[in-house]
């Protein structure tokens, strides 16, 4: 199968259309026209075969993960999804592949209202690169450089759940079997908080979504802000699986440096914790107080009011 045969059977008409795309894939240029009084957010992520995932991940949960882990980036800036593009390398055209992995990039692409508007297909080492686009109310973006001093610190969801299924799929950690599948499905298939991250854009004081997880990931907010933080790791959420799974402190350590969970951590002013109840709770997203902003530049974590140090640490590229 030729490159143009390729992308004629497996995106052109796949995606959804929207009003706001003049000219999607097909011409040199995609022509988009964006909404009034809002800025662009744009995202960009190369996922690598044998970097970020291994070779037996189903091609389905591929195309969704894909997808959702740039989504989360938009999510994390209160963005509302709305164009991509993709980029995919491979070593050959499987058609079987193909199909699998279209269906699960599709399947979350549609239910984010996000229309696949160019890219590009090349052989080589599987890779695959997607850059989002989405759109914000002008100056309302959330960002990692806002936060104050004494601003509350929350995260969605529960925590580590990603990095517990990856150990079992890779065969470290053996789990109950009914929590298994559970968290397998948490690692393949996390959830982006796009209504979240838009329901925050009149509350929090900054955000950021947590890919490497909170340790690292806190750390461009303190950075940015020039702030320092406390978190306290009995406050951590762990799921009831994390916590039927592993010990007490491999479950903090999966929390605070696992990785890949996709959730959103944000500050919040003492002045907005009434309403951040009121708003967040009407999304139905899980939200929880786990630390607060300080003076100067250094993370402490607590546990039981002692210094605590996490056994594992967080992702890094190079």
């Amino acid at each position: 199968m030729k490159e143009f045969q390729l992308i004629a059977k497996y995106f052109t008409g796949r995606s959804q259309s929207r009003r706001d795309v003049q000219i999607g894939i097909g011409d040199d240029c995609a022509l988009v026209t964006p909404a009034e009084n809002k800025s662009i957010a744009i995202s960009c992520d190369t996922l690598v075969e044998n970097v970020h995932f291994y070779p037996d991940i189903p091609a389905k949960h591929l195309g969704y993960k894909s997808l959702a882990v740039n989504l989360s980036d938009l999510a994390a800036m209160g963005a509302e999804p709305a164009w991509m593009t993709l980029a995919l390398t491979m070593p050959e055209v499987d058609e079987t592949w193909l199909e699998q992995y279209t269906e699960g990039l599709f399947d979350v692409a549609d239910y984010y209202g996000v229309s696949l508007i160019g890219g590009d297909t090349t052989r080589g080492t599987r890779a695959i690169t997607i850059t989002v686009h989405g759109q914000v109310p002008t100056d309302k973006a959330l960002r990692r450089n806002t936060a104050q001093a004494g601003d509350w610190i929350y995260v969605t969801g529960t925590l580590g759940d990603s990095a517990l299924g990856l150990d079992i799929l890779r065969n470290k950690q053996q789990v109950p079997g009914q929590y298994e599948s559970y968290l397998t499905h948490r690692h393949y298939r996390p959830t982006p908080r796009v209504l979240a991250g838009q329901s925050l854009r009149n509350l929090a004081s900054s955000a950021i979504d947590i890919s490497d997880g909170i340790v690292s990931d806190i750390t461009h907010i303190l950075k940015g802000s020039e702030l320092g933080a406390v978190i306290s790791v009995e406050d951590l959420p762990l799921s009831e699986a994390m916590q039927a799974s592993v010990s007490n402190d491999e479950a903090i350590g999966y929390a605070l440096t696992g990785g890949e969970d996709y959730e959103l951590l944000f500050t919040i002013p003492e002045a907005q914790k009434g309403a951040l109840e009121t708003t967040l709770g009407q999304t139905g997203v899980k939200f929880t107080q786990i630390g607060q902003m300080t003076q100067g530049t250094s993370l402490r974590l607590l546990k039981d009011g002692e210094s605590y140090i996490p056994a594992n640490y967080s992702f890094e590229h190079f």
